[in-house]
């Protein structure tokens, strides 16, 4: 497996899982192990590893560096905007907290899409982007928070502010053919859909 030097990894834990009866939802339960030690099974092909939590406590015994919103209240797009600030290298892979199945080659992927002339990599399906697997370059961060402190606006948003290349559907099918990478747990259905248990 490659090991990329220039990429932090950064899982984006944000708030509460209202839905989910508040529970943190990188604690999520799949078989013995957590979603959030799933996720840290893809941290050794990074430099670093980086937790974005507004309340870290529940995450304490994994020992990571975490780092809070530096815009609060901004949901996803300040989480995303935190991993940026927060990395030591030029670009950041963000995932969500609440994403079980993301395979090492779909990542493999966003991260060979890189380039000069790109400041981010996303994937998109039917259409719509998906902006919690993606790839980002570190110096969007400035750019990113004067958005921020100035609205509301979404990831998409954002992205379309910014030097995106944007990979189809198809790129990723190549690797995951279901599209479970992209799967994320939010509600009491997906619990049970995706045979994850509350911690």
């Amino acid at each position: 497996m490659d090991f990329f030097p220039d990429v932090t990894l950064a899982v984006v834990a944000g708030g509460q899982g209202r839905r989910l009866s508040g529970v943190p939802k990188g604690l999520l339960k799949l078989g013995e192990g957590t979603v959030l030690e799933r996720l840290l099974g893809l941290a050794p092909l990074f430099a670093e590893v980086v937790l974005v939590a507004n309340a870290p406590e529940p995450y304490a015994h994994f020992g990571l560096r975490t780092v809070a919103d530096a815009v609060p209240g901004k949901g996803a797009p300040g989480g995303v905007h935190a991993a940026l600030g927060a990395a030591r290298t030029a670009w950041v892979l963000a995932v969500a907290c609440d994403m079980p199945f993301v395979q090492p080659e779909a990542v493999r992927v966003l991260l060979e899409a890189r380039a000069s002339e790109v400041d981010a990599v996303c994937f998109t399906v039917q259409g719509r982007v998906e902006p919690l697997l993606a790839v980002y370059r570190a110096s969007l961060a400035g750019p990113w928070g004067e958005g921020l402190e100035a609205g509301d606006p979404s990831l998409r948003e954002l992205l379309a502010r910014s030097r995106a290349r944007l990979l189809p559907e198809e790129a990723l099918r190549a690797v995951d053919a279901e599209l479970r990478s992209l799967v994320n747990v939010n509600t009491p259905e997906d619990l049970r859909r995706h045979g994850l248990t509350l911690p």
